[in-house]
């Protein structure tokens, strides 16, 4: 069953690891084979589909590179597969972890947004998770129906979570028929060392998480039960020479530098975006709300991503000197752009779930409150009203929210028009000086030029200069597939 390039112009084999369920453990058997490919000297590109940032985390932790997220709402089923392209070259195997169970996704019959979806639009086939607690001859009836359900949708391998016991997993690979059987990529046992701590709107974030030697070894200890001949055969890996005739890439001058807030609290970044700032002209210099009491040297813009400030209110709070030094910034007319818990950072107030209320930056006059109650899940279309730092009025961007928080006072939201995948309309988005907040995290690909715009913004070059730049950038990432089709 020879695989070979798996994706569309993808230089490696990929496949997507999905569940038949959420919390069959999908994210647990991805890490586990992540570690195992590695382990065996493999060079694995991570992905995660959807708007998740977590997940991608722990895979750059284990996998020792960037994981991207793939989105064909967010930036066009063109970008996604360019997106795949571009950074699976260069790798031995791609490893794309999916959201929720395999055929999961939008209402209704169609499959566009479901992990079974994008694997066939990729290529890519599937390693499907079977959580097998509780279970034996069962899950062969689980995997006939999800082996049977999509006859265009390659189920090359499964992989069998949560066992009891080793006895217990050879009982399930015994009931199966060998058609089965051969496909069986080995199991993961249950193990209360592989654990990842929970919490609201999520797991804990790998910046948080002190992933010690005992979790390690716990990873370690389970890819052991994997069959990783089985994988190799399945999907064909090779194990390639690192290039050492590949001329360097040329660094542009940076026009610009943007102090990234990066640390427990602020971490929810895509790394397209970042890419994109950067091959926009933007340098990089990261820092923390948290910690620091300065910006780096020579600031001339901000981007505040999202996070879980809620958990480090009291920190941020006593951090006054850096609560002064962006506000100051703001007051002065330096380009802010803030994303959800950087948004709640600019506020005057952050009120827990104990109820104390912790002063913040004070930017924009906003009081927030979290609220178990309160879930926003949605996707966002949006449009512009006014001017911003990614644009003129009228700019259009695609991301999408997810926070259990709410604004008890705040001035009406004036930056966007924006509307839900369901189609419902909202408001969102709030413009002071040169300052942009929203609880939308945007994914510049879907429009190419805001990332061009607010790097102009940080570097004061006047808009002659800046109309000749947006016009390569726009080039460059059309040429690349990075403009929604």
């Amino acid at each position: 069953m020879k695989r070979g390039n798996t994706g569309p112009g993808n230089s490696a084999p990929a496949f997507v690891v999905a569940g038949t369920h959420s919390g069959a453990g999908k994210t647990t058997v991805t890490l586990v084979l992540l570690a195992a490919l590695r382990r065996a000297n493999y060079r694995v590109q991570p992905f995660k589909l959807g708007p998740d940032f977590i997940d991608p985390g722990y895979h750059r932790v284990v996998a020792g590179t960037t994981s991207i997220n793939l989105d064909s709402w967010m930036t066009s089923l063109r970008t996604v597969r360019a997106s795949f392209a571009r950074h699976c070259a260069g790798s031995d195997v791609a490893v794309v972890e999916s959201m929720g169970g395999l055929f999961d996704g939008a209402a209704g019959p169609r499959d566009d947004r479901s992990a079974a979806g994008l694997a066939k639009r990729l290529g890519a086939p599937v390693v499907l998770v079977v959580d097998i607690w509780g279970m034996t001859r069962s899950a062969h009836a689980v995997l006939n129906g999800f082996m049977e359900f999509d006859p265009q949708l390659e189920v090359a391998g499964f992989v069998l979570n949560r066992a009891g016991s080793h006895r217990h997993a050879g009982m399930v690979v015994e009931s199966l028929p060998a058609r089965l059987r051969n496909r069986c990529l080995g199991y993961v046992l249950r193990s209360d060392g592989l654990a990842i701590p929970e919490r609201h709107l999520g797991l804990l974030t790998a910046e948080e998480n002190a992933l010690g030697p005992k979790w390690r070894s716990a990873l370690e200890e389970a890819g052991r039960t994997l069959d990783l001949d089985a994988l190799s055969r399945i999907f064909c890996l090779v194990r390639h020479s690192p290039r050492s005739d590949a001329p360097p890439k040329p660094r542009r001058e940076a026009r610009a530098r943007i102090a990234v807030a990066r640390d427990q609290a602020f971490c929810f970044y895509y790394p397209e975006n970042l890419a994109m700032l950067e091959e926009a002209g933007a340098e990089l210099s990261y820092f923390s709300p948290v910690r620091d009491e300065h910006l780096p040297a020579d600031t001339g813009g901000i981007y505040l991503g999202g996070g879980y400030p809620e958990s480090f209110a009291a920190e941020l709070a006593a951090n006054a000197r850096m609560k002064k030094t962006i506000a100051a910034a703001a007051a002065r007319g330096m380009p802010i752009y803030a994303e959800c818990g950087g948004l709640m950072y600019l506020g005057r107030t952050l009120r827990t779930v104990d109820g104390v209320a912790h002063p913040m930056a004070s930017v924009f006059p906003l009081d927030v409150v979290m609220d178990p109650a309160h879930l926003a899940i949605r996707y966002a279309d949006i449009r512009t009203t006014v001017a911003t730092l990614l644009g003129p009025r009228g700019t259009t961007a695609r991301g999408h929210e997810f926070h259990q928080s709410r604004l008890t006072a705040a001035p009406r939201p004036v930056a966007f028009r924006a509307k839900a995948s369901d189609g419902s309309p909202f408001r969102d988005g709030f413009v002071t000086r040169n300052v942009l907040a929203s609880y939308v995290h945007l994914h510049f690909a879907s429009n190419p030029s805001i990332a061009a715009r607010f790097v102009e913004a940080c570097s004061g070059e006047p808009p002659r200069r800046r109309a000749r730049i947006e016009g390569r950038a726009a080039r460059r990432h059309d040429h690349a597939g990075l403009v929604p089709a």
